[in-house]
């Protein structure tokens, strides 16, 4: 039996100035994901894949429509509700690590947790939790500039899941590293998801990446299309080339 949904999105529009002229990005989407689901997104450059992952991680609002995750509106939240509910509740993957480069892997870990009402030894605590289990604590003094490519985003993985939230969204995670790193970033993430039971959302162009997922939707356009409905077009179209044959 599938896991009740942990978020719900419903007809969701998203448009932006550009010009003089209104450029709507997300059409009426709707999504549900269940707790606990490891889901790939994908679609062309400007489909509006990373506008529906900063929606989701409470970065930005939507002009219309409804987006409940964990039984939070966060789509009716202000700017400081959204500011606090984020902190908890989200864990942020980027593709090119954000990590401060003054600070060691330590620090750029306990970011988040500053901004919660904990003590040292509770942050230490999280923040050694989150070194193990991405397999970095004999990097915790390095600086980003003295880790590689996959290690740097094993820190910016610590640091998304140092809260221990609902929620944890990937934009391109693997998009600059080489495929071996990138592997073992999907493995992490994979781990992460049936160790830990984290729901993921993961924004990727990498096929390879996105079959890690459990489900695949697309992007067109701004509207969700899924896999399986893409693979009866490719189905259908083929049919016609053949019968036009």
């Amino acid at each position: 039996m599938a896991n009740p949904p942990i978020m719900h999105i419903r007809n969701v529009v998203k448009s932006f100035a550009r010009g003089g002229e209104r450029i709507e990005v997300l059409k009426h989407l709707s999504l549900d994901v269940p707790e606990g689901e490891f889901l790939g997104i994908m679609g062309p450059s400007g489909s509006g894949k990373t506008t529906l992952l900063n929606l989701i991680a409470g970065l930005d609002k939507p002009d219309s429509g409804e987006l409940r995750i964990g039984g939070a509106l966060v789509s009716a939240m202000s700017e400081s509700q959204l500011a606090a509910w984020r902190t908890r509740n989200v864990g942020f993957i980027f593709q090119f690590y954000h990590l401060l480069p003054v600070l060691t892997a330590y620090e750029n870990i306990e970011l988040p947790l500053l901004l919660l009402p904990l003590g040292s030894s509770q942050r230490r605590q999280q923040v050694m939790t989150a070194l193990d289990l991405v397999g970095l604590c004999d990097r915790m003094h390095h600086r980003p500039g003295q880790l590689s490519g996959g290690q740097q985003q094993r820190v910016g993985i610590a640091r998304a899941i140092v809260t221990d939230p609902t929620v944890i969204v990937a934009d391109e995670p693997t998009g600059d590293l080489d495929s071996r790193s990138a592997e073992d970033i999907m493995n992490l993430l994979v781990e992460l998801q049936k160790g830990l039971h984290k729901t993921i959302l993961l924004v990727t162009h990498d096929p390879r990446a996105a079959e890690r997922a459990e489900r695949v939707v697309h992007l067109e356009k701004g509207k969700l299309v899924e896999a399986e409905m893409l693979e009866a077009q490719a189905a259908s179209t083929a049919g016609d080339t053949n019968i036009r044959r």
